[in-house]
């Protein structure tokens, strides 16, 4: 793949599917009321009650959720195909039977449906579970993403995360083992990581076989436990510019067969603390994608 003739300089998300779809692809977001098993020992300390703030409104089954979503960003893209996305906390909890008669019925919402994204924690998955995502993925596009954050423990046991490393790189051997895809997601900014950890967080992931990955910023939320820490004890908070540097820097080694599906995050306006800069979702995308040019670099250039 020669990515310096790309629109983009790292293998993306848009363009991976519009090549196996032959279509423009969007994930609509679904709420399915699960919640997360590690908020009774307090959860992640970035967290504010679960993940998914974007997704479906709790209220709506997933029929209403699926067609309000779908008709908005049809607004955009009149043409475009769907992946059902399961996003809102750990979306793996629950009797088997119950986990199978929600993901098929979230398959039969829409003809164009052409595929299924279920997210949850590496902790989260049961032997039984991944052998019927075997099953699941021979009839639809399927992709788990997985909570890791960091590969480095004193990181994850700061912010409560509530598993290790090693729990992580389990859960996508046993994945991998059924040929089930698996999508990464890492915090970049987590309190007393220097660059060279969060460099070395991508280097790891390159020696498992994983096929996409994640790149989130930490944000600090009001009402969460790193904001009340942060204001007894500051810690750095990435500047823009650091910030499109360790991208870039997670990039240029980021072996480039893995689908880059984010760059950045997103938090509710209203409850963002900082930093500030990242409410500018595409200015962020464009200053990486102008430091990755002004480099002449390129995804796995450095691998």
């Amino acid at each position: 793949m020669n990515l310096m003739n790309n629109e983009k300089r790292y293998n993306s998300l848009n363009n991976y599917l519009r090549a196996k779809f032959s279509s423009k692809i969007f994930k609509v977001s679904l709420n399915a009321n699960f919640t997360c098993p590690h908020m009774s020992t307090g959860g992640c300390t970035f967290c504010l009650e679960g993940s998914g703030n974007f997704a479906g409104k709790i209220t709506d089954d997933l029929k209403t959720q699926f067609t309000k979503i779908k008709n908005n960003l049809h607004q955009k893209w009149p043409t475009a195909k769907y992946i059902a996305y399961f996003q809102a906390n750990t979306n793996t909890l629950g009797e088997l039977d119950y986990l199978k008669k929600l993901y098929e019925e979230a398959l039969t919402l829409d003809e164009n449906i052409v595929g299924l994204s279920i997210s949850t924690r590496p902790d989260c998955l049961t032997d039984e579970l991944i052998e019927y995502f075997k099953t699941l993925s021979q009839k639809t596009y399927l992709t788990i993403e997985l909570g890791l954050q960091s590969i480095h423990d004193v990181s994850l046991e700061l912010i409560n995360r509530g598993h290790n490393y090693l729990d992580f790189e389990r859960a996508v051997e046993k994945l991998r083992a059924k040929n089930i895809n698996v999508i990464v997601h890492i915090i970049n900014g987590l309190p007393n990581e220097t660059k060279e950890m969060m460099v070395n967080t991508v280097k790891k992931l390159n020696s498992l076989d994983i096929q996409g990955i994640k790149i989130h910023l930490l944000h600090l939320m009001k009402n969460t436990v790193i904001s009340e820490q942060f204001l007894q004890k500051p810690f750095e908070i990435l500047t823009l510019e650091k910030y499109v540097e360790i991208v870039c820097n997670q990039l240029e080694i980021l072996n480039n067969k893995i689908i880059v599906h984010r760059l950045t995050g997103d938090s509710p306006k209203e409850m963002l603390i900082a930093p500030l800069w990242s409410l500018k979702k595409f200015v962020v995308i464009n200053e990486i994608d102008k430091e990755m040019r002004r480099r002449g670099s390129f995804q796995g250039c450095l691998e």
